[in-house]
Formats: C-alpha cells, sequence, structure tokens
C-alpha cells in the first residue's frame, strides 16, 4: 500500500471528514511526506484543513497540549499524527467532551517505512467493532483481571469502577475518540496492580525485546526490571522522562487487528495484533482513569491467559468469546 492509499483511508474512513468541516493535522517535519499525504485527501473533500508542525518537542508534545487544553477549539476534527500519541492529554478530552472528532495516529516506526503503508490499516472497522462489542460484556461490572503466561507472567490488575472501551480507527465508533491502535482498553485503577509481568513482545516505542524481561509491579508501580540488554533499554527510556507517575501502571487492553503482527516495528501495529496484550504506564486520564503523567507508553506480551471476574476471555493468547468466528 502507498503513503497516498493509507492516507485516503485515515481521512474517509476513520475519520470521516465532511465538506466544509474544519479539520487541524499534528504533526512534525519529520514526517513531511505523511503531512502532505494527509492534506491531499483532506482538501479533497474540505477547503478547511489547517497544519500544525511541532518539532523539537519529541516524547513531551503531551505536556504541550496538556498545557494548552483549548487549543482544538477551532476544529470540528483534529489527526494527531505526530510521532507520539496525543490520545491521553487535556486537550483531546476537552475536544471530544465538545463532540468535536479526535484520531490519535502516531508515525512512530523503527523500520524506515512510513506508517501509512502498513497493511493493519486495512483493517475491517466493521467486524473490529463487533469483536469489541463482546469482549466489552464480560468487563461490564467487573473489579478484577487476572494474567498468568507459561512464561511466568501472574498479574492481578483492578478496573473497579472504571468503564472499558474499544478503539478501531474510526472516530465515529469511538463516540468521537479512536486511534489507530485496535482494540478492547480499560484505564485500571493506578495504584492497586500486583505481580510479574515476563515481557516477549514489543517495548513500545523501542522495539522488539532481544529476549524476556521480568518485570515486577507493587501498588501498580514498577519496582524491579531485569537486567539483561531489552531490561537496560527499558531503564534508560523511562529515565528520560524524569517522571515517577510513568512508572504506574494505568491500563490494559488487548489487540483486536487480524491484519496487525507484534513485529517491533511500530508499536501501534504490536498492540493491536489480535490476541496480544499490553499494560500501558503513565497518563490515562483521556481513558477514563485519574494519572497525568508527562507522558504513555505500552508494553506487549503473548499467549496469555486472561480472566475477568474469574471469566476466562482469553485462553494461551486466543480469544475464547470470539473464536472460531473470528476469522470470518
Amino acid at each position: 500500500m502507498n503513503i497516498q492509499k493509507g492516507a485516503e483511508i485515515i481521512v474517509r474512513d476513520w475519520v470521516r471528514l465532511r465538506g466544509r468541516e474544519r479539520l487541524l493535522i499534528v504533526s512534525s517535519r519529520r514526517y513531511q511526506a505523511e503531512m502532505q499525504a494527509l492534506l491531499n485527501a483532506a482538501q479533497k473533500i474540505s477547503s478547511h484543513v489547517e497544519l500544525l508542525v511541532l518539532d523539537e518537542l519529541s516524547m513531551y508534545v503531551g505536556t504541550y497540549f496538556n498545557e494548552r487544553e483549548d487549543a482544538f477549539d477551532a476544529y470540528d476534527a483534529i489527526i494527531g499524527a505526530a510521532e507520539y500519541s496525543l490520545i491521553t492529554t487535556k486537550a483531546v478530552k476537552r475536544a471530544v467532551s465538545r463532540r468535536k472528532r479526535f484520531l490519535s495516529l502516531p508515525l512512530s516506526t523503527n523500520d524506515g517505512n512510513s506508517m501509512l503503508t502498513y497493511e493493519f490499516l486495512r483493517v475491517d472497522t466493521a467486524k473490529s467493532k463487533i469483536m469489541a462489542a463482546a469482549m466489552l460484556d464480560y468487563y461490564q461490572s467487573a473489579s478484577r483481571i487476572d494474567i498468568q503466561t507459561s512464561l511466568g507472567t501472574d498479574l492481578h490488575l483492578s478496573m473497579k469502577g472504571r468503564r472499558a472501551g474499544f478503539f478501531n480507527g474510526c472516530c465515529r465508533d469511538g463516540r468521537g475518540l479512536s486511534s489507530a491502535s485496535v482494540e478492547a482498553y480499560v484505564s485500571i485503577v493506578e495504584n492497586a496492580t500486583e505481580g510479574t509481568l515476563i515481557l516477549d513482545g514489543s517495548m513500545g516505542y523501542i522495539g522488539m525485546v532481544d529476549s524476556p524481561v521480568e518485570i515486577r509491579l507493587h501498588n501498580g508501580r514498577i519496582t524491579f526490571i531485569e537486567n539483561n540488554r531489552s531490561g537496560r533499554k527499558l531503564r534508560e527510556y523511562l529515565g528520560r522522562f524524569q517522571d515517577e507517575r510513568m512508572l504506574h501502571a494505568s491500563e490494559f487492553g488487548i489487540g483486536l487487528n487480524t491484519y496487525s503482527h507484534c513485529r517491533g516495528c511500530c508499536y501501534i501495529e504490536d498492540e493491536s495484533a489480535y490476541g496480544t496484550f499490553h499494560i500501558g504506564f503513565g497518563r490515562n486520564i483521556a481513558l477514563g482513569g485519574v494519572q497525568d503523567a508527562v507522558g504513555h507508553f505500552d508494553l506487549v506480551a503473548h499467549n496469555a491467559d486472561i480472566y475477568v471476574d474469574n471469566q476466562m476471555i482469553m485462553e494461551q493468547g486466543r480469544i475464547m468469546i470470539l473464536e472460531p468466528h473470528i476469522y470470518i
């Protein structure tokens, strides 16, 4: 798939831009080709399209939009096509509360290819919505999530008082808020996660682990990261934020995109891959949580047994309530 085709999917099918609507594309010069492709696609529909180019902010772009809550007030729809996700910022929360549409489209990749060329953008949004609805039924009134894997993951999460949701790219399906990450998610209680995660997938923006990493959590906070090559990379990455809140588990998600694969090339694809699960850390205010950290990142793992209030919803990475119909 070429960049222009990917941009057209984003603007036409996900944002569903309409004539005379005002669209803002937030990006950086690093993604000049993607900005131009999105601009071309949008201008075929509306003449009210603007670019906001933010450079030099790197991972702190979220802080920028926390400090400028009214940044999106003048627009009907916003595409956050920067390197890092904006979805958990105060500006996004305000925009969605005012019935605007926001699509999180973080463009960071590790393989030199544009994210707009990735095949996972071809996801069937209607099918993923049905999948998510089946998943969310199990979360209603639930208070606890337990996760185990054969490698030794043994995690216990609280979702008491939290409402689950889903992303499938389509802003309309997400009641105005969506992400390129196709998943069922819930903001978990920030000081309640206990246990051990054996990370065998992706470390978000950092890429795939070289070998599994043991990570321990107590009172919701990371207290230990194994001292191997990938563990050292993760510790160094977290240290760059200089924010202790980035150590707190704040989200649980299950990937629902059957076009995605966890390859470490693009963290959005990694956490979307069907049958994976991820634990998000840091800011979660736009997901229904209360933690306002300087950023957000996810750790992706495989082949889990997952229980919601003692009901098994996943066994060895297979979502039991969806199969065998998932590939139809």
